[in-house]
């Protein structure tokens, strides 16, 4: 007895299989604004800082809520990365470091889009032939039926399109821990600013995304605000979320 020969798999599953792949293989990218000054080498210190202690900057957020405590691990992920590490006390730090982050109120915008310029037309209807192909007449010739209007790109033109923005931010500066002289605190070592304005309002989804392109400015200077373009799938991205 044979074996029956298995039959391929068709064409539809291929293609099916394929688009699942493909789509699994997808990355967002997202478009970033960062904002990085440093002075460390304006700020007196007799060693270069190591240690530090994280605290919330924003008076709304808690420093034992579950997001604040998911955003402040993100960070010192980061940290971590630039060679600084925990330290026991507030008093033993070097740096002390605050962190806000949020979403603000969201807004109208008007972003360029271009579309294409479509022009219908009908098609005309072809009659069919009055004879069969071996040459015998049919019964009484047909004539098509009515044409299907078709549509044509004839060019392409920019229009405004009004859409509803959610910008999404992260910032954390990090200070000298010592005590404010005359009223002024210590001076600041260096700050982060990054933020995302696009239709999302998923904050929690952004944060490593935010936090990632911290990683990469902490202790820089940008000089001004800058646009960045960071995948779901970067390496720093996957080091944030994998934690230490």
């Amino acid at each position: 007895m044979h074996p029956q020969p298995q039959s391929p798999l068709p064409t539809k599953s291929l293609f099916a299989a394929a688009l699942l792949l493909w789509a699994g293989c997808k990355s967002t990218t997202y478009v970033l604004q960062v904002d990085a000054i440093s002075q460390t080498g304006q700020v007196a210190q007799a060693a270069e800082p190591k240690s530090y202690r994280v605290r919330s900057r924003n008076p709304s957020v808690a420093d034992d809520s579950l997001r604040y405590n998911e955003v402040s691990a993100y960070i010192k992920t980061a940290l971590s990365g630039k060679g600084l590490y925990e330290a026991p006390s507030a008093e033993s730090a070097d740096l002390i470091i605050d962190i806000d982050y949020g979403m603000e109120t969201p807004r109208m915008k008007y972003q360029t889009v271009i579309k294409p310029i479509i022009v219908l037309t009908v098609s005309q209807p072809k009659p069919l032939a009055d004879r069969s192909p071996n040459g015998s007449r049919l019964f009484m010739p047909i004539s098509g039926g009515a044409g299907q209007p078709i549509g044509k790109i004839a060019g392409w033109q920019e229009e405004a399109e009004p859409v509803v923005v959610y910008e999404k931010y992260l910032k954390i500066s990090a200070r000298e821990n010592r005590e404010a002289v005359e009223g002024r605190p210590a001076p600041e070592v260096w700050s982060v600013n990054v933020s995302a304005e696009d239709p999302s309002n998923e904050l929690r989804k952004y944060m490593p995304i935010l936090a990632s392109a911290t990683a990469e400015y902490i202790g820089t200077n940008t000089k001004q605000e800058k646009a960045v373009s960071v995948s779901e799938n970067d390496d720093t991205v996957k080091f944030i979320k994998k934690g230490m």
